[in-house]
């Protein structure tokens, strides 16, 4: 029935509602002088794989764990997106490897 493609388009929207958060989240990430190190070195990227690895939900989801390792840079990153602050871990939650992260 109709349920089944409702919970698929449900998860799709989901992923690629992720994938936008994820990229704009990279984008503000290296707006910020002080954490483009951090994040390079926390990935394991180099500048120039950035445009390759971008699309690539593990990447994406690496972002996002990025901005999750410290309260203010969700605070800082929430703030400047008017998003609520829950809004990067129920993102994160969409890209693969959710099922392996305790935020405890």
């Amino acid at each position: 029935g109709n349920k089944g493609e409702k919970s698929v388009d449900k998860i799709t929207n989901a992923q690629q509602s992720a994938e936008i958060m994820a990229l704009t989240a990279l984008t503000w990430v290296l707006g910020q002088d002080e954490l483009v190190g951090a994040f390079l070195n926390a990935t394991g990227a180099s500048p120039l794989d950035l445009g390759t690895l971008t699309q690539t939900p593990l990447f994406q989801a690496a972002i996002l764990d990025f901005l999750m390792e410290d309260d203010s840079r969700i605070i800082a990153f929430c703030d400047t997106q008017n998003l609520p602050y829950t809004a990067v871990q129920t993102a994160r939650t969409a890209l693969p490897g959710a099922q392996y992260l305790h935020w405890t």
